[in-house]
């Protein structure tokens, strides 16, 4: 099925150019990929611009298949509830009366329909009126649960668990088999009942992702507008990745950051598209044990930072202003501590790069140093702080969790708020969680 569909896509792109229609694509991984990076301009074709050859247009195709990348897990939808360890499928089949096996004849009913449906995406395609892009999404299926999904060895209730799939994870169909989809998500590859995928479904696939602009430069300059002259929204170090919101204007990306949403140049971004994946058997382990290590030596480091300050009630310091202010040492090892003494640098100035509790820090420098207190290491970098620690859902945020946005960071400290260090005009404050969409919420303790 699946080398159909690049057949006639293929074909498609082939008549289309030839007959000399606009052919529109747009910024997002063929079927099965989990990213394509590169400059948006060689990625998106607006109706508007000058009419392509087929030659062009199969270098384009060639040159983003070779820079596809394959991630890994995403670790921020590996949370699994310690308990329920039956998949949606069995939930659900314990209410509900036996079903009789599907036989051969259902399966060649199914494929046909997928060949046929394949062939109308092509045949849209020549006549311009959808994407070669939504041809391409006819064997990408997404996890259509709200928690996970059991993957199973064979197309049976009965078969062993290979693996998990979770909320929006991506895979790619490899086979039918009566009313179970063979899939391959990430390292795992098994069965899961059709009625907890979404397939063939370009709209829902490419919400289930995630477009970034990672920054390839020093020091990035968001702007007000997309043009060079543009004032200044923030800045943005090297390494951090940012949600992509718009991608329809040439040579420029519109991205958000704390300030609001502004633009950056496509020269100094790596754009991509993040997609989530399932994990083996195996993975999900090995995850959980490190998980639970790191748990440890958290606890450890901040038993021992609670015994290094058992003599100090009280540290002095001074604020921006020259004026001695007096703050209360970390005391204590779990998540309300972490936040009670995080709230009291409320005030304080914010300072692009830095990290001072008092004279200057930006968010993940508060986040940092925070922690830092309690004896506990972490980088100073948002995009990195979604790796720290394991993930929980926001419906479980603790005091103490680390909230992630798309450039920014902050430390949840209870009642649907954070404290954090926001911008240069409002320095360290307390906000309300859900002011801005959450990435990831990370759990230390």
């Amino acid at each position: 099925m699946k080398n159909k569909i690049v057949k006639l896509a293929a074909c498609a792109l082939s008549v289309a150019a030839l007959s000399g229609m606009p052919v529109v694509t747009y910024a997002a991984p063929v079927a099965g990929v989990c990213a394509v990076s590169g400059n948006a301009n060689e990625q998106v074709a607006s109706v508007d611009q000058p009419q392509q050859t087929a030659a062009e247009t199969t270098v384009k195709t060639s040159l983003a298949t070779e820079t596809t990348t394959v991630a890994g897990i995403t670790s921020t939808m590996s949370r699994i509830q310690s308990t329920g360890t039956s998949d949606v499928a069995e939930i659900q089949e314990a209410n509900a009366a036996a079903t009789t096996e599907t036989g051969e004849a259902d399966t060649q009913v199914q494929q046909s329909a997928s060949d046929s449906n394949a062939k109308a995406a092509a045949v849209d395609v020549v006549n311009n009126s959808t994407s070669v892009v939504t041809a391409e999404f006819n064997d990408v299926a997404i996890a259509n649960v709200e928690s996970y999904v059991n993957v199973r060895s064979a197309a049976s209730e009965d078969s062993d668990v290979v693996g998990k799939l979770y909320t929006n994870c991506m895979a790619t169909v490899e086979s039918v088999e009566g009313d179970w989809y063979k899939v391959t998500s990430g390292n795992c590859t098994g069965y899961i009942k059709g009625e907890y995928l979404i397939v063939g479904d370009a709209n829902v696939a490419k919400q289930a992702g995630r477009r970034v602009a990672i920054v390839n430069t020093e020091t990035l300059k968001v702007r007000t507008a997309p043009s060079t002259d543009a004032d200044i929204l923030g800045l943005v170090p090297n390494g951090e990745d940012l949600t992509v919101t718009d991608e329809s204007i040439t040579g420029w990306v519109k991205v958000s950051i704390e300030e609001g949403e502004g633009y950056v140049s496509t020269d100094y971004v790596g754009l991509s598209t993040e997609y989530k994946y399932g994990e083996t058997v195996e993975e999900e382990q090995a995850r959980l044990k490190a998980e639970e290590e790191e748990r440890q030596q958290a606890a450890e480091a901040a038993a021992a930072a609670e015994r290094a300050n058992a003599s100090k009630e009280k540290s002095s310091s001074k604020d921006s202003s020259g004026s001695s202010k007096s703050y209360s040492s970390p005391s204590g090892g779990g998540g309300s501590s972490v936040a009670n003494y995080a709230c009291q640098f409320v005030g304080n100035p914010y300072v692009y790069g830095g990290s001072s509790l008092t004279n200057g820090t930006d968010c993940s420098g508060f986040v940092m140093s925070v922690y830092a207190a309690y004896g506990i290491s972490l980088p100073h970098s948002s995009s990195a702080l979604r790796g720290v620690g394991y993930g929980v859902s926001t419906s479980d945020m603790q005091p103490g969790d680390i909230v992630c946005y798309s450039g920014h960071v902050g430390i949840y400290i209870g009642n649907g708020s954070i404290v954090h260090a926001s911008t240069p005009s409002s320095g360290i404050k307390i906000s309300t969680a859900y002011y801005r969409d959450i990435l990831a919420v990370r759990r230390i303790f």
